[in-house]
């Protein structure tokens, strides 16, 4: 019977050391550079700010600073995402033209997560919960710009290997 009561207060103290590790320490900064990381040669730094009320991944400038596409408008790059689209997979959620399947289409204007370079760099990089896996880690920086600088191309008269205008598609009897 002696034991139950040690037990119990040991459990207390250990209930009160987790409570006090998991509160931020009065006067400690809300602001913490977790990681930095080059992106194309642009050099980025994780920093989420809580004190501005916004959570990391939310908004990617949160996360990542002021990033910006440093192939955006290469045709070359575009290219070249186009065959990173094929190469990842991305058409068996996206589709082989980026019209949508499995996940949405990325030939619309219809975007949950928003559509400017770096939230769709945030959307590659960290996944979101709706099935988009998180890439970050598995494809360089650079490829996930190209990436990006293909999907901008979708629908324009300068996207690589561009489906056919709707009226050369046969039509299914």
């Amino acid at each position: 019977m002696r034991r139950a009561p040690n037990v119990v207060a040991s459990l207390a103290v250990a209930a009160a050391l987790l409570a006090a590790a998991c509160k931020p320490e009065q006067g400690a900064s809300a602001n913490a550079s977790v990681t930095s990381a080059s992106s194309g040669g642009m050099d980025y730094h994780i920093t989420p700010t809580a004190s501005n009320g916004v959570r990391p991944g939310i908004h990617p400038s949160v996360v990542f600073g002021e990033i910006r596409n440093p192939y955006a408008g290469n045709a070359a790059a575009a290219t070249e995402g186009r065959q990173l689209f094929v190469q990842y997979n991305c058409s068996g959620c996206h589709g082989g033209r980026a019209g949508g399947a499995m996940g949405p289409s990325l030939r619309d204007s219809l975007w949950i997560y928003g559509n400017s370079d770096p939230q769709l760099f945030g959307t590659i990089v960290e996944g979101r919960s709706a099935g988009m896996p998180a890439w970050g880690g598995r494809i360089p920086p650079d490829q996930i710009w190209k990436l990006i600088t293909y999907i901008r191309t979708l629908g324009t008269p300068a996207e690589p290997d561009a489906p056919p205008p709707e009226s050369d598609v046969p039509i299914p009897k």
